[in-house]
């Protein structure tokens, strides 16, 4: 289920207004419900996967909560985490694989085509934190099945992040959580925003980004440069504002849930960047592959190459991962380098093969000399006016985010009649600027 879909517009209230009515010990059995039927919406049957997940750790940290032998503890985990890396391999990389060895040996395979289960990677890892904070003894094994299940599938951050822990997650799901006007507010601006971000912002500037990724064979360095850009921030404002939506929805119901972005684009340095980009994710990475590791130059290109190996079974990924792993040792502290050089390597992220990535680099030296006004360009990317709406929906993204990292806009600061105001001139504007045509989100397929 879409958050920018009718569909969740009537599925949000009335989930939670009967979170709200009911008794604090039916919630979780009520939010398991709605996650199940949020997620069965996409392909019902692969519910039955995180149902074996779940199943495989529940009893997994049972086990290993049971004994005091570091080894058996030991033995679960590795059981545990290889059930979780199995199925995340099997549906994410298998095809990747057959592919290149039928290539290697050459012969024509007959593959098996998986559907990749949508979120796969998201409820994976944070399944698999659960598992590792049980065996490093920093949280108790959860003896409830069901608040286990629910950590696991919480519907607003299912399928997308930001990926929890359960120190997080899972003690608030155990605690009461009354109404409250200031959080229902605060978790209702917030969706809203996010609303904003991906309806008018990167919708609109994917009809830019698919103008130029999808015809590589006939670009020159000015095509080549605006569609990068546009995938730059279209990929910040469909993953952020995804984050948003579900930590404001989230919030609605009083759980809180770990900030994802914070303003990236305006980071000091790619070391910077990687603490304010898909947050959740990096710390993850951080916690239980870079420190375990020895924290060394060789672990920080391990989890940069697992990190482009968890976005997908693409050559591709691999080397957006050594690219900011190459960013992060030679500019870990640059300011003026980070927007471009994240910018040419969302090229490789958004290219669907390294031939295309390559060939959209060469020709980037291109074209710049015979080209003409900007205004020219405009018709291969909708119109005139459909460019400047976009460029309106943009600069509105550049000032909030502006405002905010210099801490000079806060909600606090206007009064009720001051918010009203704004909140029916921001509806008005996003119905002005919303793409005609909805897109999934990006990071759904991860």
């Amino acid at each position: 289920m879409l958050f920018n879909s009718f569909d969740f517009a009537l599925f949000f209230p009335v989930v939670t207004l009967l979170y709200f009515l009911l008794r604090a010990n039916a919630r979780v059995y009520w939010l398991l419900a709605a996650s199940l039927v949020f997620y069965s919406v996409y392909i019902p049957a692969y519910a039955l996967i995180l149902v074996v997940v779940i199943l495989i750790d529940y009893f997994a940290g049972l086990l290993m909560s049971s004994t005091e032998l570091k080894s058996r503890r030991r033995l679960y985990l590795a059981l545990s985490l290889v059930a979780n890396l199995g199925i995340l391999s099997t549906f994410k990389y298998f095809d990747f694989a057959s592919a290149n060895l039928a290539a290697l040996f050459h012969v024509h395979p007959v593959l098996l085509k998986w559907t990749l289960p949508i979120g796969l990677s998201f409820h994976t890892f944070q399944s698999m934190a659960y598992t590792i904070e049980v065996y490093k003894r920093r949280y108790p094994a959860e003896r409830s099945l069901p608040h286990l299940a629910l950590y696991v599938m919480f519907y607003p951050q299912l399928v997308a992040g930001p990926i929890e822990r359960p120190r997080n997650l899972l003690r608030q799901l155990h605690e009461p959580h009354f109404f409250n006007t200031r959080e229902v507010r605060s978790g209702l601006e917030l969706m809203f925003w996010g609303l904003f971000k991906k309806a008018a912002i990167a919708d609109r500037l994917s009809l830019i980004s698919d103008a130029v990724f999808n015809h590589p064979d006939t670009l020159n360095g000015p095509l080549v440069l605006i569609g990068a850009v546009a995938f730059s921030f279209q990929v910040y404002c469909d993953f952020s504002g995804y984050s948003d939506m579900a930590i404001g929805a989230a919030r609605v119901m009083g759980i809180e849930l770990t900030p994802n972005f914070r303003r990236p684009y305006f980071a000091s340095g790619f070391q910077d960047f990687w603490r304010r980009w898909h947050i959740s994710l990096s710390s993850w990475f951080r916690d239980y592959v870079y420190l375990p590791l020895g924290a060394t130059k060789a672990a920080l290109v391990v989890v940069f190459l697992l990190s482009g190996l968890w976005h997908g079974a693409n050559w591709t990924f691999l080397v957006w991962g050594l690219l900011h792993a190459a960013f992060r040792l030679a500019f870990p502290r640059t300011r003026s380098l980070v927007f471009p050089l994240t910018t040419y390597a969302w090229i490789f992220f958004r290219a669907s093969s390294l031939g295309e990535a390559w060939n959209m680099t060469a020709a980037l030296a291109q074209g710049w000399a015979s080209m003409r006004h900007p205004l020219a360009l405009t018709p291969a990317f909708g119109g005139t006016w459909e460019c400047i709406y976009t460029s309106l929906a943009a600069g509105i993204l550049l000032a909030v985010d502006w405002a905010q990292e210099r801490g000079r806009l806060s909600w606090t600061t206007f009064s009720p009649w001051q918010r009203v105001v704004i909140y029916n001139a921001a509806i008005l504007l996003l119905y002005a600027l919303w793409a005609k045509d909805s897109q999934q989100f990006i990071y759904f397929k991860f």
